[in-house]
């Protein structure tokens, strides 16, 4: 993987990772529109449960967290990824873990896409290769990375990307210090109804899907004036294709 010395939180998306003060109202964090296609509200998301025993109370968190929206409900049912590669399964988010290596990121999220916007599946892998060191291997790491990769797979992007920031309380914001911000917020849950604010003709949920698999990032095809963020792009073909967002750490 590029860059791999520097620690990073990624994010996938397919066509296509201390402050008692209240999280502050921003603007919007929509994932460039992308979202599940359903006929109506609230709607039902299943997630495949394919971790350790040493993840399932943090995927039970992320679960129970999200599932305080009012447009969507997530209900975690047997995993079917078969393996840590996370292989997704069609109308549903599969999560992993696995000891991926020392290639410098924690957590990534995919989604594949189909009609330019709607998500068809998602895949969520968590690195154990660091969640087993002294720095990582604490409640609020494993919080913040499982609810924000979890996030993103139904089309939620960061609320701020900035380490230094004041926390804004939600595993959406990028932090050195995660200890209030291990789950969504409400601004999160406001974003979501906006998301999901119409309705489809299709679904897309629970639906069989013939999309491509995904293996690697692709080309690079923009960072961020800091280079503390990049893009990659993947073409799958048979209009499917990839886009990686990294955020690099300080």
């Amino acid at each position: 993987m590029p860059r791999s010395p520097r620690r990073f939180l990624a994010t996938a998306v397919l066509a296509v990772a201390i402050s008692a003060l209240p999280a502050l109202a921003l603007g919007s964090h929509s994932w460039g529109g992308y979202h599940w296609a359903r006929t109506s509200n609230p709607f039902t998301l299943k997630v495949g449960d394919n971790v350790s025993a040493a993840w399932d109370a943090y995927l039970n968190t992320t679960i129970s967290d999200w599932s305080q929206s009012d447009v969507v409900d997530l209900t975690k049912v047997t995993g079917a990824a078969k393996g840590k590669n996370c292989r997704p399964s069609a109308g549903r988010v599969e999560v992993c873990n696995g000891a991926y290596g020392s290639n410098g990121w924690l957590g990534i999220a995919q989604i594949w896409i189909s009609g330019g916007v709607h998500i068809t599946q998602g895949s969520v892998r968590l690195n154990d290769t660091y969640f087993r060191t002294a720095a990582y291997n604490t409640p609020a790491w494993r919080n913040l990375v499982t609810c924000q990769e979890v996030g993103h797979t139904f089309g939620l992007d960061h609320q701020d990307e900035n380490f230094t920031n004041a926390n804004l309380g939600t595993c959406m914001d990028y932090t050195n210090n995660p200890e209030t911000n291990q789950h969504p917020n409400q601004h999160d849950w406001d974003e979501l109804v906006i998301i999901y604010s119409h309705l489809d003709s299709t679904t897309t949920v629970g639906s069989i899907v013939n999309a491509a698999d995904a293996s690697g990032w692709g080309k690079l095809v923009s960072s961020s004036a800091s280079s503390h963020s990049s893009i990659y792009r993947l073409d799958l073909g048979n209009g499917q294709s990839v886009l990686t967002h990294v955020l690099w750490a300080r």
